[in-house]
């Protein structure tokens, strides 16, 4: 059905308006020769004699007492040239002198636009809306063509020249083309015509005569007219199917125009048909055997191939087995001890790699690789290269709150806790004591081979000072120099020597009750203060200021009291 709103108010222009507002007035043979007198009307169309021609004018006479002149140029090449004594027919366009009822003056005349009344007349005789006419396309105007029809230019919309909108409607100029007639609109005489609207008619009826045929797993042949990113549009015949881009080959490819071209013939399966909506998935990559088929038998899992990177992810990247099969190498499976940010660090795209079969999903059609699984795992060795008391030396590479990693070979790692750093100093951060890129010399603690873990030890290069010099040095009763380093709401850690702490509490800082050591001492004040107790188990050193003073007897009798 033809929509009769498609066009409106369109206008063919070359003064076709105006050359058709008179119709023909009642001029016959009989009103030319001797001085006859009739109505004379512009825009009548009149039949003349031709009295003489010269280079630029002809000399017309159509019965009037004054002759009228036609410019040469109106007999077309392909037209004998004026004769005197010819009969031509003419339409009176004005009058240069004198009035219409005078009927003096030269008179304008013009042989071409009465031969498009004629033909204008002509073509209202034999053509109707909704007509197929055969029309040949003369140039291209604003908006769309021009198409002559019997000697009518006719008007072709841009958006009516195709089903889908050409790049150039130009090219159209020069062919013989047909067209339904869209719109007739005589007042204003002009004719809009659709070669998409005849286009779309004929392919609704090849589209029902399709529809009727089709069915999955067919066989068609079919042109390709629309190519985008997700696919290609196939004509095949009436009806588009869509050849989705990951139905193209059992190989990956990057876009569609990989495989097709525009107005590329092809052959393809119908794959599935959506007869409500219309819609027909078709393939090209199903008229082979999948490579999938066999994968199993040609790929058992731990099989060591060989392949070609064809993709790089942030989680892994694809190796190509051969064309239409490719597996995931996930980027966890890439290194035993090298830490991977991103696979790239590792592969790029076309890098030729070696790769060992992990797992294959043929429903899903996946095959997950691996690449570190062709050498040897070096945490296999670790037991036996690092066991418990051997001293390694390694460089510390990243610290964090709860210690150090230290490298102490290539990939492999081992964890220098803060609890395991120093003997006596309470270490808060790995900071205090080490910098990223110090080279250290360790003791092994520990191998965890499973979980993969070293735990190394710092202070276990030296003796354990609680158990050797410090009961030694440190004894009840002694006084000794420090400095204030904490002050908590319990108390004050006095500094005594190389990080060892006491601890000072707020019930011994003052014979008076304290009740905030802040206002008695401050980090930094060097204090003298007498041990308490030394507790190797706990190790910790009890402190007091306040009994610095106190003689043995206070000292004895205290104690009883406190008893």
């Amino acid at each position: 059905m033809v929509n009769r709103n498609l066009i409106r108010e369109l206008e063919i222009g070359d003064d076709l308006d105006q050359e058709i507002d008179a119709a023909m007035s009642g001029a016959d043979a009989d009103d030319y020769g001797g001085g006859g007198t009739a109505t004379l009307a512009v825009n009548a169309v009149l039949e003349g004699k031709v009295l003489r021609v010269d280079d630029e004018f002809v000399l017309v006479d159509v019965g009037y007492k004054s002759e009228g002149h036609i410019p040469r140029n109106e007999w077309d090449e392909t037209e004998p040239p004026p004769q005197v004594g010819d009969v031509v027919k003419v339409l009176l366009e004005e009058f240069e002198d004198g009035s219409l009822e005078e009927q003096r003056g030269l008179i304008t005349l013009s042989k071409r636009k009465a031969r498009r009344i004629e033909d204008w007349l002509r073509v209202m005789e034999s053509v109707h809306e909704n007509d197929v006419v055969t029309g040949f396309v003369t140039r291209k105007i604003k908006g769309g063509l021009l198409v002559d029809i019997s000697g009518v230019n006719v008007f072709l919309p841009a958006s009516q020249v195709d089903i889908r909108r050409p790049r150039d409607i130009g090219d159209y100029c020069g062919r013989c083309i047909q067209c339904l007639v869209l719109k007739i609109d005589e007042a204003r005489r002009n004719i809009v015509v659709s070669r998409r609207a005849l286009i779309e008619q004929e392919r609704a009826e090849r589209k029902k005569q399709l529809m009727e045929t089709l069915e999955v797993g067919q066989i068609r042949r079919g042109v390709v007219k629309n190519i985008a990113d997700f696919g290609a549009f196939v004509d095949l015949g009436g009806i588009d199917g869509l050849l989705h881009i990951t139905d193209m080959s059992w190989a990956r490819i990057g876009h569609p125009s990989e495989m097709v071209q525009i107005d590329q013939e092809v052959e393809v399966q119908v794959l599935h048909i959506d007869r409500d909506r219309e819609k027909i998935a078709l393939g090209m990559k199903q008229r082979t055997a999948s490579p999938w088929a066999k994968v199993a038998d040609k790929y058992p899992v731990g099989t060591v191939c060989a392949g070609t990177v064809v993709n790089v992810m942030s989680y892994g990247a694809f190796v190509k087995l051969e064309d239409g099969v490719e597996g995931l190498v996930h980027i966890s499976e890439m290194s035993w001890t090298k830490r991977v940010s991103h696979p790239s660090e590792i592969v790029k795209p076309g890098d030729e790699v070696e790769v060992v079969v992990l797992a294959i999903n043929k429903e899903k059609q996946e095959i997950s690789l691996g690449m570190k699984q062709t050498q040897q795992n070096p945490w296999e060795k670790v037991a036996a290269d690092y066991p418990p008391g051997a001293i390694v030396k390694g460089v510390v590479r990243n610290l964090t709150n709860y210690g150090a990693f230290v490298e102490i070979n290539d990939g492999i790692d081992g964890l220098l806790h803060v609890t395991d750093m120093s003997w006596t100093r309470k270490v808060t951060h790995p900071s205090e004591m080490l910098e990223k890129g110090q080279e250290v010399e360790c003791k092994v603690l520990s191998v965890d081979q499973q979980r993969r873990r070293i735990a190394l030890g710092l202070k276990q290069m030296a003796d354990d000072p609680w158990t050797t010099d410090i009961p030694k040095r440190y004894k009840p009763g002694d006084l000794v120099k420090g400095t204030v380093t904490k002050i908590t709401n319990f108390g004050v850690f006095v500094g005594l020597e190389d990080g060892l702490e006491g601890l000072l509490h707020i019930s011994e800082l003052s014979e008076d009750k304290v009740e905030n050591a802040e206002e008695v001492v401050k980090v930094g004040d060097p204090l003298e203060v007498k041990v308490l107790r030394v507790d190797t188990d706990e190790r910790k050193i009890g402190l007091s200021r306040k009994r610095v003073g106190w003689s043995s007897e206070r000292e004895a009798a205290e104690g009883s009291a406190e008893d």
